[in-house]
């Protein structure tokens, strides 16, 4: 696909600069929201428990393994492991 320096909406030809590009006249018609920062200071809240509450949920299963294989480890180096899996000491 080849780049091209305008672009067709309709029946009119519009040209779309590179981004960041201010050598141009602002376009019309472009319309930018925003949302106040007091209305976002509730919301942060908000993302800030559901962060650490994925991060919990995300760590727990990891040191359950952890500890896991620490026991199993330990026990298999024990003397009960190895005469359990048939082996010598």
């Amino acid at each position: 696909m080849r780049p091209t320096c305008c672009t067709s909406r309709g029946n009119a030809w519009t040209y779309c600069p590179w981004w960041g590009d201010t050598s141009m006249q602002k376009q019309r018609g472009v319309v930018v929201y925003s949302v106040s920062p007091f209305r976002q200071r509730g919301s942060k809240a908000v993302i800030q428990r559901l962060a650490i509450q994925r991060l919990q949920a995300s760590c727990c299963p990891r040191y359950g393994t952890y500890t896991w294989a620490k026991r199993r480890d330990a026990w298999q180096n024990s003397k009960a492991g190895h005469l359990a899996l048939g082996g010598h000491h």
